[in-house]
C-alpha cells in the first residue's frame, strides 16, 4: 500500500511516516514547512526511515499529486484552537475547504481509503457524562468547527470505492522530533523541567481526554489496513475511557513524575471547553487497535528526553514549537502573506 500522508513534517506526522513504513507500506509526504524550523531531538529510528516528501500548500494540490497511492492520511490543517481562532476564514479556508477538496481528488483518482484525523474537540463544552460518536457535536471553535464540516461533507462522498474513516483523537501527547509546546501534557512537562514549577492560572477543572501520539499512529495504521466495511464512513474516538483527566489532575501527575517540581492552582478561567469521552467503540470495532500508553507513561517519558537532550528553558520557548507563535513570526517577517501563503 502506498499512503499519501499530508502533514508529513507536523507534530503527529514526523511519528506517522516512520511508524507506516516500518510496518511495510510505502510513504509518499505532503508538507507546506511552516514549522520547519523547530526539530528537538533526532533518533536512528526515524532518521532511517524518511519518506519522500512534496513541499507544497494543501490548497496547491492537483490529482496528479495523488496518482499512484492507495490511501490518504490526511493530517495537514491549522492545528489547536487558538490558532483556529486567530484568522477563522484562513482556517474554514485550509481545514474545511482544503480538506474537502483533497478527499474529491482522491477519490477522482481512484484511491478507496481516506483517514482524517478530526478531534475530541468537536464536543466542545460536554454535559458532563462520558461522550460517544452519537453525542451530537458542540463545537466551541473555527477549528472545531471546521472538523464537524469536513466530517459532514467528507462523510456524504462514502461509498463503494470510497471508505472515509475518521478519527476524533483526542488531545496528543508525547515527544516528535516536530515538538508541540501547546498541548496541555506536553507544556506541563517542559514548564515542570525547565523551571520546576508549574503555576496554573486556572483551577484547572475543565475535562480533558489525551492520548498519546504513537496511539493516534496505531489507530491511523489499523484504520488503512482494516476491511472496508469495518471502517467505510464510520467515526472513531481515539483514546482511552481510563484517559480522562481534569487538567489540574494531570498537572499533579506531572509534578509527581518531575522530583522537585512546585505546583499551584489559579482561580476558575471561564473556559468552558470541558468534555469527557467514550473512546470504547474503537477497540470494539477496528481490528487490531489498542490504547496502550497512559498520562503517567508519557510523563515519564518526556522527563527521560528532556534530561536525555539537556532541553533548556530558551528550546521550551521556541517559537517553532508553539503553532500561533510560528505562524505569527512567519507573518511578522513577510515570509508569509495574510492568507499563510509563502511569499
Amino acid at each position: 500500500m502506498r499512503v499519501f500522508v499530508t502533514g508529513v513534517n507536523g507534530y503527529i506526522g514526523a511519528i506517522l511516516g516512520p511508524y507506516l513504513m516500518e510496518r511495510g507500506l510505502d510513504v509518499v509526504g505532503l508538507d507546506v514547512g511552516y514549522y520547519r524550523d523547530g526539530w528537538l531531538f533526532s533518533d536512528n529510528r526515524r532518521m532511517r526511515w524518511q519518506p519522500r516528501t512534496i513541499n507544497a500548500d494543501l490548497r496547491d494540490l492537483e490529482r496528479q499529486h495523488l496518482e499512484g497511492c492507495d490511501a490518504v492520511a490526511h493530517l495537514a490543517e491549522l492545528s489547536n484552537d487558538p490558532l483556529g481562532q486567530n484568522n477563522p476564514t484562513v482556517t474554514h479556508e485550509i481545514n474545511h475547504q482544503g480538506s474537502v477538496r483533497l478527499a474529491e481528488l482522491a477519490r477522482a483518482a481512484g484511491i478507496g481509503r481516506f483517514v482524517y484525523t478530526s478531534s475530541c474537540s468537536v464536543y466542545g463544552a460536554g454535559t458532563g457524562d462520558f461522550l460517544d460518536e452519537t453525542a451530537a457535536p458542540n463545537p466551541q471553535t473555527a477549528y472545531a468547527e471546521c472538523k464537524v464540516l469536513v466530517e459532514r461533507d467528507v462523510g456524504a462522498m462514502a461509498g463503494a470505492g470510497f471508505s472515509p474513516v475518521f478519527l476524533r483523537n483526542a488531545t496528543a501527547y508525547g515527544p516528535s522530533p516536530r515538538m508541540r509546546f501547546d498541548i496541555v501534557l506536553n507544556d506541563l512537562c517542559a514548564m515542570a523541567h525547565t523551571v520546576k514549577r508549574i503555576a496554573m492560572t486556572s483551577d484547572g477543572s475543565p475535562w480533558r481526554p489525551v492520548v498519546h501520539v504513537d496511539d493516534i499512529c496505531e489507530a491511523i495504521y489499523r484504520s488503512l489496513i482494516a476491511p472496508e466495511e469495518a471502517v467505510r464512513g464510520k467515526i472513531f474516538n481515539v483514546g482511552h475511557t481510563r484517559e480522562n483527566y481534569r487538567v489540574r489532575e494531570l498537572a499533579q501527575i506531572v509534578a509527581e513524575e518531575f522530583p522537585g517540581c512546585e505546583l499551584s492552582v489559579g482561580k476558575s478561567s471561564g473556559d468552558n471547553r470541558s468534555y469527557r469521552v467514550n473512546f470504547d467503540r474503537i477497540h470494539r470495532e477496528l481490528p487490531g487497535f489498542e490504547c496502550r500508553r497512559t498520562a503517567r507513561d508519557g510523563a515519564r517519558e518526556l522527563r527521560e528526553v528532556y534530561e536525555r537532550i539537556e532541553m533548556a528553558a530558551d528550546t521550551y520557548q521556541f517559537r517553532a514549537f508553539t503553532r500561533l507563535k510560528q505562524l505569527k513570526y512567519l507573518q511578522a517577517t513577510n515570509q508569509v502573506d495574510p492568507s499563510l501563503r509563502w511569499r
